[in-house]
């Protein structure tokens, strides 16, 4: 063999044995990456709403204030019905087993799915609803089960809205009510608006929606009832088709009123009650204490300290309401 060729030999397996270096050098480092993460503590996000949410983002952002990274020294592991909450219960059991060290819900139907993945392996809970449950916990002070959360406080403004409605539509006599059974919590809420349209001596009507296919339907019906206005109650299916709802009570001429800004944002009349926005960035908080070891049951249920009127004045124009709409609103949006 002459020189030159034994020159190239060398060369090729030289360039072999540093490729076989490379590629397990690279292997190694992704075992390690690998390792790294399974020891980063796991939060798990249970919810009905796209990962591309507004509200999920502010609950991002939160972890980053807090000083969380995800993959640096947090691992999120997030899962979304994408506006099916049958699949709660499937994807509940997906974080259970996915080992995750709190795990973080929407509404009454994500902690139901929760606490009953979680039986067996007590995870910590920090559920979002819009009341607290009383078949699943047992007080706000102390909420018990291994689960926590906030709240919105929906039930308690429900009479607030009829009222709001009542001011702005003085003629107002048949109010209809749009929710999803499901959430057994707002029953409740269903009550205090039934009392509060009785003082204002309107008639009440109920429309039941468990799926998005039945909003539809039950504004079909709405028009057909004649009905003059309507209180939506927020839960995470309600929540999650905040458009949806904007856009037919606009095409219905139907003033109505949600709990969340959000929907008001998106085209809806008007909104009264807390931040959706500020629940989920509470939520964090509350990860960031039982990552940190607190145990749920010494965490009370947080609760709002304060509600927002939010109008949409594009919306009054074109339904033709008074301007004196505005004038007691937090916000006003155009």
């Amino acid at each position: 063999m002459t020189a030159p060729r034994k020159g190239r030999v060398k060369r090729r397996l030289a360039a072999i044995v540093a490729a076989g270096i490379l590629l397990l050098s690279h292997g190694l480092l992704s075992v390690a990456y690998a390792q790294q993460a399974d020891k980063l503590p796991r939060v798990g996000v249970l919810t009905n709403a796209p990962l591309t949410s507004a509200h999920y983002a502010a609950f991002r952002q939160a972890l980053r204030d807090l000083g969380y990274v995800a993959g640096k020294n947090i691992t999120l592991v997030p899962k979304s019905s994408q506006g099916n909450t049958d699949l709660f219960p499937e994807l509940a059991r997906e974080l259970a087993g996915a080992n995750v060290n709190v795990m973080v819900v929407a509404g009454e139907q994500g902690l139901r799915a929760a606490k009953d993945a979680t039986g067996t392996i007590p995870i910590p809970i920090v559920a979002m609803m819009c009341d607290m449950p009383d078949h699943l916990m047992v007080s706000l002070a102390r909420p018990g089960g291994k689960a926590t959360g906030v709240t919105c406080m929906s039930t308690q403004l429900a009479g607030k809205r009829v009222q709001l409605l009542k001011e702005l539509v003085p003629a107002l006599v048949n109010i209809a009510v749009l929710y999803n059974p499901e959430d057994r919590t707002r029953e409740s809420e269903y009550k205090q608006v039934q009392e509060a349209a009785t003082s204002l001596g309107l008639t009440l009507r109920a429309y039941t929606i468990r799926s998005l296919t039945e909003i539809e339907k039950a504004f079909a019906l709405m028009v057909e009832d004649h009905a003059q206005a309507a209180v939506i109650f927020p839960d995470v299916l309600t929540t999650s088709h905040q458009k949806q709802l904007a856009e037919l009570t606009l095409k219905n001429r139907l003033p109505a009123i949600f709990g969340f800004r959000e929907f008001v944002a998106l085209g809806g009349l008007m909104s009264y009650g807390a931040s959706l926005n500020g629940m989920w960035q509470r939520a964090a908080l509350y990860a960031d204490k039982i990552l940190k070891g607190a145990e749920p049951d010494d965490r009370p249920i947080d609760q709002p300290t304060r509600f927002e009127l939010v109008v949409n004045l594009k919306t009054a124009k074109t339904l033709g309401l008074p301007a004196s709409l505005l004038v007691g609103a937090d916000e006003v949006i155009e």
